[in-house]
């Protein structure tokens, strides 16, 4: 069935939970695995479900409707030298606010930052009883309840329909500067991972491409005082500043994912700086690998009509093609339980397992 509802307000987005038994709120399909659901569920586009409603450039806080674009949020913060510092990934291919959120990803700037959790404030949504309700509040300074808010991502949508977020926004870097730093291994990506990581240069990104046998360290802040940074790392490893058109296109495609085979599975694996090694001993014939955030963060894309010979040995997620959903192991807190009990009783939402 998977009929499509398209409620352009928060009222209307109750109304259409309200409409049937089984229901997914769903974006601009950016992520097209993590929406796949039973034939019995019906869609809800939020794609009318647009438009900033509140911006405080003052306060550093903004609230948005859930179907926004972030590349039309993103443009709007960029008037006032603001920035979301955890670079949401694919922005460019109309990534919404809601879709960014419930597939919980952070892009290369969560290095520094953390990632989008640490800047979610509160939101606006529907339960699985079709009750409009809103959890956090509009301002940074905010401690009242539990922060459930940061409960949604990650989701899948699963927990609730969102309508609303607000978020906390960082002013933006005066100059940046990209190091391409040589690493002929993954026992010099991990060395390069865990000293650059821990040193004082408190990098703004830092990405490897196996293919490439590279490490990509991005600066940010005075220029004045980029050139010291870089010029002392440069002394401990041997690399290059990339020109700033060839930066900019490096860190486009690891925002988009434009390295991947683009009819192939992709997935994201959560990492820790000493699996690099194994992670890349173990990338399948003919896949493309990326890893981020310090190590911390890896993606396989394999091509199409590839699949994998067994399950991963990390924590994993689907974001597009044929793959399971999570291909690798995967823990179940009870707390999520907990969660989704108090606010879908009846499972009007699927499962993080359906």
């Amino acid at each position: 069935m998977n009929i499509l509802l398209q409620p352009s307000t928060p009222t209307e987005l109750a109304e259409a939970v309200r409409s049937a038994p089984r229901v997914l709120a769903v974006g601009a399909g950016t992520k097209p695995r993590l929406s796949r659901v039973a034939d019995d569920v019906v869609k809800i586009s939020t794609a009318k479900l647009r438009g900033i409603v509140e911006y405080e450039p003052s306060e550093f806080t903004f609230t948005a409707l859930a179907g926004t674009p972030v590349r039309e949020i993103s443009a709007a913060l960029a008037e006032s030298g603001q920035y979301l510092p955890f670079d949401p990934l694919f922005a460019e291919a109309s990534a919404t606010l809601g879709g960014t959120i419930a597939s919980g990803l952070s892009g290369p700037g969560r290095f520094r930052f953390g990632g989008l959790r640490d800047f979610i404030l509160g939101v606006r949504f529907v339960d699985g009883g079709g009750r409009l309700l809103r959890l956090g509040g509009k301002v940074v300074k905010n401690a009242a309840g539990f922060d459930l808010p940061k409960f949604f991502v990650g989701s899948l949508g699963r927990f609730g329909a969102l309508a609303e977020i607000t978020f906390k926004v960082f002013p933006r870097p005066l100059a940046t500067r990209t190091l391409q730093l040589e690493a002929t291994d993954a026992a010099a990506m991990t060395e390069i991972f865990a000293a650059a990581g821990s040193a004082r240069w408190e990098l703004d990104a830092l990405e490897a491409a196996p293919g490439e046998g590279a490490v990509y360290a991005r600066l940010a802040g005075p220029s004045v005082a980029l050139e010291v940074l870089a010029a002392e790392i440069l002394a401990r490893w041997p690399g290059a500043i990339l020109p700033e058109d060839a930066a900019m296109k490096f860190w486009r495609d690891a925002g988009e994912t434009s390295w991947a085979h683009a009819d192939g599975a992709l997935m994201k694996i959560a990492l820790t700086p000493t699996q690099v090694p194994e992670f890349v001993a173990r990338i399948p014939a003919g896949a493309r690998a990326r890893i981020g955030a310090g190590g911390n963060v890896g993606y396989w894309s394999l091509p199409a009509g590839a699949g994998l010979s067994s399950p991963l040995a990390w924590p994993a997620v689907t974001l597009r093609g044929e793959t399971a959903l999570w291909p690798g192991p995967r823990s179940r807190f009870e707390v999520m339980t907990a969660v989704k009990t108090a606010l879908d009783p009846q499972d009007r939402f699927p499962l993080l397992d359906d």
